[in-house]
């Protein structure tokens, strides 16, 4: 890809849990293509909807262990996953 004429955007979706079609609970959305796109709702219900539309999953966060006794505290969301796709500026 020639990045005179292409960028990349990135997608961060946290999910209620470790599956990939876990429903999303928190989003991020950065674009370097500076497309415009913004989104007031999560963009995809789950993060196979965003494979399904061409996003391509390049990181998974691992998956906790949390200490015994502590499997109901609240902290950081911990199923994050990042999406990339690549897209050609105007």
């Amino acid at each position: 890809m020639d990045p005179m004429t292409h960028r990349q955007q990135v997608l961060f979706l946290w999910l209620e849990h470790s599956d990939l079609d876990g429903r999303v609970v928190a989003w991020t959305f950065h674009d370097g293509a500076d497309r415009g796109d913004r989104h007031d709702a999560a963009p995809y219900a789950n993060g196979v909807a965003a494979l399904r539309d061409g996003w391509r999953l390049i990181q998974t966060s691992p998956i906790p262990l949390p200490a015994p006794g502590a499997e109901t505290v609240r902290g950081r969301l911990e199923h994050e996953f990042m999406f990339e796709r690549i897209v050609p500026i105007d």
